[in-house]
Formats: C-alpha cells, sequence, structure tokens
C-alpha cells in the first residue's frame, strides 16, 4: 500500500512547480519543528522535468525531507540539467539533479560536489532501463539485428546521455556512426519528427519511448535498455556547502534513500506522484515509465559510480564534445553517502548488493583498471 500524503501540496500553479504558495495561499506545512523542538533547516533544491528525477518532489510530497527536519523549498524545474546546474552555480539552490551536463559544466570551471545517486547503479558497470529504441512502422529496424541500424536517420540530442547510448548499440553491432545519420533532435520534437520522415528512429529515456508510439501510428519500441551504457544522474551540490553544512547534506541524502525505496516498493504510487509534478504527463504512461525508472533507483556511492562517469566522459570526449583527461575523483565527495549507508543500511537492503572489491571508503582513489575488474559488466 502506498504511503499516505503528510501535507496538502500545490502541484502547479500557472505553469510552475511551488511549495510556498499559489495565488489561493495554499502551502506546504511550512517551519513545523522537529520532534526535537529545532525548527526545520531550509534548503533549497532544483530537479529537471523528467520522470527519472521526479524522487525529489515526490519525497517532499510524502514528508520524507520533514522527517530529517528539513524544510526544503522547490524551485521551478529546469528544462535542461545544463539549467540546473547554471542556477545552482548562481546561489539560487544548494542542490541539484543532473547527470552528463556534469562534465562539460566541471570542465568550464563550475564547483561541483557529488554526494549521491539520484538514478544509476553501484552494483554493475552499466545499466540503462530508462533508454529505448523506437523505430518507424516502414523502417525495417529490428532490435535483434542491430545491424539493420546502418543508413537510418536516427533521432538523438547530440552530447546527451541518448546520444551515448546510440554509440553504446552502434558499437555492439559493429557499426560505426558514419553508417548512420545523426539527426540532432530534441526528445519533445522526435514524434513529430518520427511521423512525417525526418528520422527513422528515435532513441530517448522515458517516458518520450512511451509517449511516441502511443501517439505515431506504427512506431514500435524494438529495443530497450540493455546494458549498453552506464546511465547516470548524481545529486550535486558546491564543495562550499557540502564543507558548510555536512549534517544538512546528509540528511537530505538520507531523505532521497527513504524515498527511493518507497518508489521502488511502490511504482504505481510513485508513477502517480509524477502525475502532479510532471505537468501534462498521462497516469498510464508515467506508470510505464515508472516500471523501468524504479530498477535504477540506487542512491549510493561505489567503485562502479566513479567508473561509469569516466566512461561516459570518455565516450564524449571521443566525439569532441568535452576535453579529455576527466579527472572524476576530483568532483565526487563519497563521504556523506557513505554514512548513510552505514547507519540507514536497511534503506538499501533491498538493492543487489554492492560487489565486495567495488566498495569503497573515505579516501578512495579511483583507478579504471582496478574499477573494472570489481565491477560486473
Amino acid at each position: 500500500m502506498g504511503r499516505p500524503l503528510r501535507h496538502t501540496v500545490v502541484a502547479a500553479c500557472s505553469g510552475m512547480l511551488l511549495l510556498a504558495g499559489c495565488s489561493d495561499g495554499s502551502t506546504v506545512d511550512d517551519d513545523v519543528a522537529g520532534a526535537d523542538g529545532a525548527a526545520p533547516t531550509q534548503v533549497k533544491a532544483g530537479y529537471v522535468s523528467a520522470i527519472d528525477q521526479v524522487g525529489l518532489p515526490a519525497g517532499v510530497e510524502a514528508g520524507y525531507f520533514d522527517e530529517e527536519n528539513l524544510n526544503v523549498k522547490l524551485a521551478q524545474p529546469y528544462p535542461t540539467g545544463v539549467d540546473a546546474l547554471n542556477a545552482l552555480q548562481a546561489g539560487e539552490v544548494d542542490f541539484v539533479q543532473v547527470g552528463t551536463p556534469a562534465i562539460a559544466a566541471a570542465q568550464k570551471g563550475i564547483d561541483l560536489a557529488l554526494v549521491g545517486n539520484y538514478t544509476g547503479s553501484s552494483s554493475q558497470q552499466s545499466i540503462d532501463e530508462t533508454m529505448a529504441v523506437v523505430a518507424a512502422a516502414k523502417s525495417g529496424v529490428d532490435g535483434k539485428d542491430l545491424k539493420s541500424l546502418k543508413g537510418k536517420k536516427i533521432g538523438v540530442s547530440e552530447g546527451s546521455i541518448n546520444h551515448l547510448y546510440l554509440l553504446g548499440v552502434l558499437d555492439k553491432a559493429g557499426l560505426k556512426t558514419s553508417d548512420v545519420k545523426i539527426v540532432n533532435t530534441e526528445p519533445p520534437d522526435m514524434a513529430v519528427a518520427l511521423k512525417t520522415g525526418g528520422i527513422d528512429v528515435a532513441i530517448v529515456w522515458d517516458p518520450f519511448p512511451i509517449s511516441i508510439t502511443d501517439s505515431v501510428a506504427g512506431a514500435k519500441e524494438v529495443l530497450r535498455g540493455g546494458g549498453y551504457i552506464p546511465f547516470v544522474g548524481y545529486i550535486v551540490t558546491t564543495p562550499k556547502y557540502a564543507k558548510e553544512h555536512p549534517e544538512e547534506v546528509r540528511r537530505f541524502l538520507t531523505a532521497r534513500a527513504r524515498t527511493d525505496q518507497w518508489m521502488r516498493k511502490n511504482p504505481t504510487d510513485a508513477a502517480d506522484s509524477a502525475t502532479r509534478w510532471l505537468p501534462g504527463t498521462k497516469k498510464a504512461v508515467a506508470r510505464k515509465a515508472m516500471k523501468h525508472n524504479v530498477k535504477q533507483l540506487d542512491g549510493r556511492f561505489s567503485a562502479c559510480n566513479y567508473l561509469a562517469l569516466d566512461t561516459l566522459a570518455r565516450l564524449l570526449a571521443e566525439q569532441g564534445d568535452v576535453k579529455s583527461g576527466f579527472d572524476v575523483g576530483k568532483y565526487f565527495d563519497p563521504e556523506p553517502i557513505l554514512d548513510v549507508m552505514a547507519k540507514n543500511d536497511k534503506l538499501f537492503a533491498d538493492l543487489p548488493q554492492v560487489p565486495k572489491a567495488a566498495g569503497i571508503e573515505r579516501g578512495y582513489t579511483f583507478e579504471r583498471g582496478a574499477a573494472s575488474k570489481a565491477c560486473p559488466s
């Protein structure tokens, strides 16, 4: 049975999501003292309007942050990870959820501290269950024969995770990028591009594969996941905030871990929550997408998470999207989540065990060869 809502939540106001009131004055119980009588600490957090990032507002809605005596103020959801990182740099928020855009941002000089995961895996090298390949009816693409992608017009968002997924799929098929025509296409535009013949194939993350197949006649999901790449998504703050507010960081990560476990155990209720925080998302689409999303809800850190980011940085460098030589160890701050893992091990008991050789401790130094051996593919 799903967790009951502890508060009345304003899910949308004039096209934006807020916790601190619409025109009718509705709020989420602000400034309620914790069990020890202390006033809750206010933190500001932001997320991208996507199904895999909905754990943050869902956790606020369900009261898990209140249990950690945190009063979380959510920013209007950002359209992209780049926008979220810009807000973090500007001091508008204390935490954001970001994946691959963190690499380019770090290389441009933005100070980042990766303190936890919102999606990914700490028990294996690659996980990509939220990715899918959708083909037009007459494309001739067969997910069981990846060589059938040869010569096709493939829509991806260049430099994003779906672009990297394509690279992984092509590599597995023994194809080169020159064997296909890559068409830079933003996810909201893929359905129209597929319908009009601008692309033969759309490669994208949930919920877009589901909504595309629902809206484009004959379109079919021909491939789902498969472990072609490591899907990454980190809970990010600044080194300054992490140093000055270590307890808040730990409590924030604890609340997220509680939320993630609730979502894994109650995917239908989690999907219904997503419809309240992602305007325009149909309940049936959200429920289908959430079944894939919960497979990647793993907030822990291990050598596998370092390896995942290093792998994606190398792929992006090969495409010329970022500079080579990205040092992932400079940006991970594992101590807060390691504390949470040690003190709240039951919150992760339903997840696959981290391989013993992949476990990390304070002061861990990433070494790609050792991590590759420690993390199963």
